[in-house]
């Protein structure tokens, strides 16, 4: 008998998302699966993400967490009249991205980038890898999140078989917010064959910016619940908790719940692929260019 889960009031871009069961659904664990290269690149294929609980170990991350929490206290972003590691936030943030936290920080760059993470996109991708040298730190106060995009728009110059593991700094109930992706998006046409061939760094050099391509920032819509009654799928989410790694496609349609807490989501997002593929130049390097002014390209539209 298929029990049919009870939701919370769930938010993204303010938009209240339909908890009927065939628009909203839990993510499937691939925790059982782990060890077997066959059946994780099966569920990518079919599912576009794999969902593993508990992967990357409580206390890891928890240290990574310290390392940024520490430092945004630091800087002043959080409140002074409460513990740093509760990461809340004063009543004026409008953080949303703050890569610098990602900078000279070995518990982050440990858990990221070290051979627990390395030994399973190699079993994933079935040989020799390397990671983008850039690393997405989220930092995202009440109020905000993220709207549906895909990420091949933004890292697509080299190949496209590179997968995102989105990892929550912490646990991230569902008035923290977490991750939630659109199921089947990565085989839609509508990405495969037209979004993913943009690029948000490219730009008509023979117009007065007037053009939509021009003005391409890779957002898909603002309003999720309206985009998942074009694509079909439901979104697909959870409550996650520290340990937890949430990996998928570059081609997979993906956005944030709104965070309706006091505090921020610390989140990261890092970047693997087959060592023996093309590279998109823009995040590699000791200072990769990422959207700066050396990535643009203009074209003749």
């Amino acid at each position: 008998m298929t029990v049919t889960p009870i939701w919370p009031r769930l938010v993204a871009q303010h938009h209240e998302l339909d908890p009927a069961p065939e628009a909203l659904g839990e993510l499937r664990s691939s925790a059982a699966v782990a060890d077997d290269p066959h059946q994780l690149r099966q569920r990518m294929a079919d599912d576009g993400y794999l969902f593993l609980p508990g992967f990357l170990g409580r206390d890891a991350v928890m240290e990574a967490r310290r390392s940024v929490t520490d430092r945004l206290a630091a800087e002043g972003l959080t409140d002074p009249s409460r513990p740093a590691d509760l990461a809340v936030a004063p009543a004026d943030s409008t953080l949303t991205f703050k890569p610098d936290l990602a900078h000279d920080n070995a518990p982050l760059h440990e858990l990221l980038y070290g051979s627990l993470m390395l030994d399973f996109y190699q079993r994933l991708l079935g040989g020799a890898i390397r990671h983008y040298d850039y690393t997405w730190m989220r930092a995202v106060a009440p109020g905000r999140g993220t709207a549906p995009h895909g990420d091949v728009v933004f890292m697509g110059r080299g190949t496209h078989n590179v997968y995102t593991a989105w990892v929550p700094l912490g646990d991230a109930d569902f008035t923290l917010g977490g991750l939630m992706v659109l199921e089947g998006s990565h085989r839609r046409g509508q990405i495969v064959d037209d979004y993913a061939l943009r690029d948000v760094d490219t730009y008509c050099q023979n117009t007065d910016g007037e053009d939509d391509l021009s003005r391409f920032n890779g957002t898909l819509s603002r309003d999720p619940v309206r985009l998942r009654e074009e694509f079909g799928g439901r979104w697909l989410t959870t409550e996650f908790r520290a340990g937890d790694l949430l990996t998928f496609s570059i081609y997979l349609v993906h956005a944030s719940l709104d965070n309706r807490s006091d505090r921020i989501r610390l989140s990261s997002d890092s970047r693997y692929q087959l060592a023996s593929e093309p590279v998109d130049d823009r995040w590699i390097g000791e200072a990769p260019v990422a959207h700066g002014p050396d990535a643009k390209r203009g074209l003749i539209c």
